[in-house]
């Protein structure tokens, strides 16, 4: 139990509800600044369409010689790059956005609180990045070739470049979000909604969930299941082995005294 006559770390830090609204909006503001300043930076090198270009060639590394991706509507030449632009120019200043949120946020946390909260914002932003990496580097030139192997001699490929950032777009997110299963471990674990224990022997069970995953949110071939599933199996390995250790180091004055008393 909580020392009474303990002094709150946090007393006297209290500011008025106004004065919390002008540093929201100005840590947005800082944000916005900075998602603009990147995006800026992109379009004068290397520019949209460049950037397009980079995000496709894992598939048209695996086209035909001479085939190319089409625009079927009249502005997607100049709307996919676009969007293209200010997806990289947020994912780069992604860090900014980030340390923008936590100076935010962290006055109002404990000590305790910190080293729970900042670990995980980290960590989760990083793994999304290995993610989102790992599906273009990998995932990517994989499926193209296995899909482009089954395509008739009669028919000639030729991807329109919206469906295909559209496509793009759901692999990354599948692959981001599949990264974050130590993440969802760490805190469930943390929080005491499960314990490491029952997270163990869910194992097998969480096998049979990762591949039903995969068969819902990637394309209707082998490679990419594999490719998502096997990832998501060893992460949630890691995420046992993490949560044992997260707990150990993050817990509250009071858990660390009840736990001392128990002794």
């Amino acid at each position: 139990m909580a020392d009474p006559n303990k002094e709150d770390e946090l007393a006297g830090t209290e500011q008025p509800f106004v004065a919390h609204l002008v540093e929201l909006r100005d840590r947005l503001i800082k944000a916005v600044i900075a998602v603009g300043v990147v995006a800026a930076a992109l379009a004068i090198w290397p520019g949209p369409a460049a950037l397009y270009d980079l995000l496709a060639a894992p598939l048209t590394a695996t086209l035909p010689e001479g085939a190319t991706l089409i625009a079927t509507s009249v502005i997607s030449p100049f709307i996919v790059p676009l969007k293209i632009l200010l997806m990289a120019a947020f994912l780069i200043a992604l860090p900014v956005v980030l340390y923008q949120v936590w100076a935010f946020v962290a006055p109002g946390l404990y000590n305790h609180e910190k080293k729970l909260v900042l670990p995980l914002v980290v960590s989760s932003t990083l793994l999304f990045f290995v993610g989102v990496a790992f599906c273009y580097f990998f995932v990517f030139g994989q499926v193209f070739t296995f899909i482009q192997s089954f395509a008739p001699k009669s028919i000639t490929a030729a991807p329109d470049i919206e469906a295909y950032l559209s496509f793009v777009l759901t692999m990354f997110l599948a692959f981001g979000l599949a990264f974050e299963v130590p993440i969802v471990v760490v805190v469930l674990a943390r929080v005491g909604i499960v314990t490491v224990e029952k997270l163990r022997a869910f194992r097998s069970y969480f096998i049979v969930l990762a591949f039903i995953i995969a068969a819902i949110v990637t394309p209707p071939d082998v490679v990419s299941q594999l490719a998502l599933a096997i990832p998501m199996v060893l992460l949630y390995e890691v995420g046992i082995w993490a949560a044992q250790l997260f707990i150990k180091h993050t817990k509250a004055p009071d858990e660390e005294g009840a736990a001392a008393s128990d002794a």
